[in-house]
């Protein structure tokens, strides 16, 4: 005797498909993120498509036009690319290219290799773990204007500052009455400021890579034990291909982060001596503030920003695929 099972109803015909949806279904599905999608463009779309328009202007309010600009001020003509030509040719905005890419090297670079080794350390067990892991991570949680103010005074000053402190020290342990006072800041500008800066993102990458420490499968790192490995050769052959997504991400969002840096310029070099370590946001500043050219800072503002985006194309792009492969497991 053979009996017949049962039809089983699927719940995927409860789901109605995409395309079987009517218009109006639609929209009242979409109707609860309309608010955030309005306050994002009304936030940063209008704002950065009102840049793109003035960057096409030749406009300086204290050389003031005829024209008037949706009532924010007149201009004198419209520039069309002009500025953009001047963002890529004049010799200011080139050093500011130049000294923004020098920065952000060496600031992603420098903080990714001390957060490496700080990471593979705090992966191990010791006492006082949970201690040093906060204190660690103590520099990021530091507004970035305090963090470069306690540079420039508490340890570059001549006068008071803690390194000439040291310094004087050794040299009266040494015999020497007194060594010389050295003026960081004006001697090794971008040195001063990329210090500073690796202080305050190195935390940032050590909790990235520590997350990706802690991810590694522990079934591989055992049978490397059992197979004799030594320390060097499970970090070489095992641990650094599974950090590869991970270096990349932190390298992709810390040049993100430090390519916009403006705090620790302003505050400890003002841009100087000269323009040595002007980078391009703080040339914008000054553009806007001080040459009062509102169109050649839009301009090079809209550069940043479409710099900007290509590297977090990149980013998001290596975020998905990490995703992704964690899922996959």
């Amino acid at each position: 005797m053979s009996a017949t099972a049962p039809p089983a109803h699927s719940t995927d015909a409860l789901v109605a498909p995409a395309h079987t949806m009517s218009r109006g279904e639609r929209w009242r599905r979409r109707g609860p993120l309309m608010p955030a999608l309005v306050f994002t463009i009304i936030v940063t779309q209008i704002p950065f498509l009102l840049t793109i328009a003035i960057s096409t202007l030749h406009w300086n309010v204290l050389q003031p036009g005829e024209k008037n600009f949706l009532g924010l001020g007149n201009y004198s003509a419209f520039a069309g690319l002009d500025n953009y030509v001047t963002v890529f040719t004049d010799t200011r905005l080139r050093n500011a290219v130049v000294n923004t890419v020098v920065l952000t090297a060496s600031v992603v670079v420098i903080s990714l290799l001390l957060g490496l080794l700080l990471a593979v350390l705090l992966d191990k067990k010791f006492p006082g773990r949970g201690i040093a892991r906060t204190l660690l991570i103590a520099p990021f949680l530091v507004m970035p204007v305090a963090s470069a103010l306690l540079w420039k005074h508490a340890l570059y000053n001549p006068d008071y500052g803690l390194l000439n402190g040291a310094l004087n020290w050794l040299w009266q342990l040494f015999g020497a009455d007194q060594g010389p006072t050295i003026d960081f800041v004006s001697k090794f500008p971008m040195p001063a400021v990329i210090a500073a800066l690796v202080w305050q993102w190195t935390p940032f990458m050590m909790l990235i890579l520590l997350a990706g420490l802690q991810s590694q499968p522990g079934d591989v790192l055992e049978a490397a034990k059992i197979d004799r490995a030594s320390g060097a050769q499970t970090f070489r052959f095992i641990t650094l291909p599974h950090l590869r997504q991970y270096l990349e991400l932190s390298a992709l969002l810390g040049s993100i982060y430090v390519l916009q840096t403006f705090d620790a310029i302003y505050t400890i070099t003002q841009g100087g001596p000269g323009s040595a370590t002007t980078n391009l946001p703080y040339e914008i500043y000054l553009t806007m503030f001080r040459k009062y050219e509102y169109g050649e800072a839009a301009a090079a503002g809209v550069v940043v920003v479409v710099g900007t985006i290509i590297v977090a194309t990149f980013a998001l792009r290596t975020i998905s695929s990490l995703f992704q492969a964690e899922g996959n497991r």
